[in-house]
């Protein structure tokens, strides 16, 4: 009996490190949705606006965490791999998105979801300079939490007000082909360092 297996699709949640709305790095992560391949499923997260500052009273107060944190853990923990798209401010990562991984690090009903999750980080400035230092800052925090950070490709997104339309669409074609490739690798990479799992369909055909 002759059997198909299938690509498993891998789910990415896709964090902005900013809260405005309609921010650069949102827009980045909205079109690299529109980018990934089939074998990709990228959700871009709306909620950082709900993790309120760490503070460790409020930690032994509510020992489950607040609810915006309970749901960012929870969406992380559920995902196969994590994007985040980080500003730059005054050279380092914005203090929304350092609060966010200060939560995350800690113990909590669903582990420490950063543990060997596979992220990679990449980042979009109306600046001449991309967001390196930010970038940098990041990829040491994540190191720190244990997570599986993709070293390369790097993408730094500079002057990104002109590669976007008053829509938020990316309209500038090299950088469109540099964020699929960006989105492609870490697919790729994924597999490498947390190979999926079979699809349970193709795996009991293959045994019949």
């Amino acid at each position: 009996m002759s059997t198909t297996l299938t690509t498993p699709v891998r789910h990415v949640l896709c964090l902005a490190g900013s809260l405005r709305r309609d921010s650069r790095n949102r827009r980045l992560l909205r079109a690299a949705a529109t980018q990934a391949p089939a074998t990709l499923n990228l959700v871009v997260y709306d909620s950082l606006s709900t993790v309120p500052l760490f503070d460790e009273d409020l930690e032994q107060y509510e020992p489950t965490a607040p609810a915006g944190v309970q749901a960012l853990r929870m969406a992380i923990a559920r995902a196969d791999g994590l994007i985040i798209a980080t500003p730059e401010y005054n050279h380092a990562i914005p203090g929304v998105l350092k609060n966010a991984l200060d939560w995350l690090s800690r113990e909590s009903p669903q582990g420490e979801v950063l543990l060997e999750k596979p992220v990679a980080v990449l980042g979009a400035s109306s600046g001449p300079w991309g967001t390196r230092l930010a970038q940098a800052s990041l990829r040491q925090v994540l190191h720190t939490c244990g997570a599986l950070v993709m070293p390369t490709p790097t993408l730094f997104m500079a002057n990104a007000d002109t590669r976007f339309d008053p829509d938020g669409t990316l309209t500038d074609l090299a950088a469109a082909q540099s964020l699929q490739r960006f989105v492609q690798a870490f697919g790729q990479w994924m597999e490498r360092v947390a190979p999926a799992a079979a699809e349970p369909q193709a795996a009991a055909a293959a045994l019949s």
